[in-house]
């Protein structure tokens, strides 16, 4: 993987003073490179003479190919389904190398939450079935190595419906085959699975998913039960979809001799990792430790004084492995103290206690969560946030 590029840098006159910006991007709203610049503004407006470097990162999810693949890259953009009714376009990288062509798949861009309106937010309904689509293009072309990013989505079919685009067919206990783009819903109608049909070049090809999270494809912390309330299920669906993945695993593992279900992973995505891992025989990796050894940041971190790292959103969930934590474990190998500065923060005690000098939330006022993801609204209030923080810490040098 190529190393990401700095995006920002403001050598100043105080040299040892160094501040590293990590922000992860706010879904639907920043990407990890306009986070950056906001918090990295604030930085400088306090501390005017400090070096600041930008770091742009994720975690398997929304961001992933920015972060991974140079612009001028290969890119490919094709029409595929989107999570619910309708089509969406899709992009994706393409890298040359020795080794071959490797494409590099997002799937929040292709079956990603912020692609369904919030009243529209149904994991019962919504498919993988385009993942899937924008896979087998990538293996049309050539492509014998396929990274894909999985976080994000709107999803919770248990990878079913990116397997069944790839020519696996899916039969109910008639045996009749199921044709509807699978999703949560129809995970219960499934009895065997047959691979006779699928995409050629399928086997000749490794797989290797970049997983925002390290949930299990079930249970109380798995894909279900900690994600589904998020992509909009309520606790009479989520009650079902957790019975629907358990029938589907169990299918899954006779027909493939693969224990899944625990394995860390295999729940990212609503339960792709474990199709992924199942039927592709994918390499699941943690996103957080894949992406922060491409772009460097370790190197950074070595003679900074303070950094700062975030998201959307943070609460316990951020402790699964989210860019947040990966930041921090860096960080703490070389002493530097992590501000958590994300546009909202919940569980505060837990997120201080895992090692955070300090947790704060963007917001400064009530706002409807349409303002608050204003793009210019959501930029103003990290820029005002970062500033006052650094004024606080630094406080014996941010005086004019």
């Amino acid at each position: 993987m190529n190393a990401c590029p700095l995006i920002c840098t403001d050598k100043g006159e105080r040299p040892g003073r160094k501040i590293v910006v990590a922000m992860d991007s706010f879904k639907g709203c920043l990407t990890t490179f306009q986070a950056n610049r906001a918090v990295a503004e604030g930085v400088r407006k306090a501390l005017p003479g400090c070096d600041v470097v930008c770091i742009p990162v994720a975690d398997g999810g929304e961001g992933l190919l920015d972060v991974l693949v140079p612009d001028d890259a290969q890119r490919v953009c094709v029409r595929v389904h989107g999570p619910m009714d309708g089509f969406v376009d899709a992009c994706y990288g393409i890298l040359h190398n020795d080794a071959g062509q490797t494409a590099y798949i997002e799937m929040a861009r292709i079956c990603g939450l912020p692609l369904v309106p919030l009243s529209g937010r149904n994991p019962m309904y919504a498919t993988s079935y385009g993942l899937g689509e924008v896979i087998a293009d990538a293996l049309g072309r050539g492509c014998r190595n396929v990274v894909v990013g999985l976080g994000g989505s709107a999803t919770n079919d248990g990878g079913t419906g990116m397997l069944q685009a790839l020519g696996f067919r899916f039969f109910d206990v008639e045996g009749r085959l199921i044709d509807a783009p699978l999703c949560g819903r129809l995970l219960a109608d499934i009895y065997a699975v047959d691979d006779a049909g699928v995409q050629p070049f399928l086997h000749e090809t490794q797989f290797t998913a970049v997983c925002d999270v390290r949930s299990p494809f079930l249970g109380l912390d798995g894909a279900t039960m900690v994600f589904a309330p998020q992509k909009g299920a309520d606790a009479a669906m989520v009650r079902r979809l957790e019975q629907s993945m358990s029938h589907w695993a169990r299918i899954a593992e006779t027909e493939t001799g693969c224990e899944f279900v625990r394995i860390p992973g295999s729940g990212a995505a609503g339960g792709v990792g474990g199709a992924m891992c199942a039927f592709l025989h994918a390499e699941l990796k943690p996103g957080v430790q894949t992406v922060l050894q491409a772009c460097g940041l370790d190197k950074e971190l070595r003679d900074a004084s303070l950094a700062f790292t975030g998201e959307g959103k943070s609460d316990v969930q951020t402790l699964m492995g989210k860019v947040p934590m990966g930041v921090l474990h860096l960080a703490q190998n070389h002493g530097v103290p992590v501000v958590l500065l994300s546009g909202c923060v919940e569980d505060v005690g837990e997120l201080v206690n895992a090692g955070f000098l300090c947790s704060f939330a963007s917001l400064s006022a009530p706002l409807t969560l349409l303002q608050a993801m204003n793009p210019d609204v959501a930029k103003c209030n990290l820029t005002r946030t970062a500033e006052q923080i650094c004024r606080a810490v630094f406080w014996e040098n941010s005086q004019t």
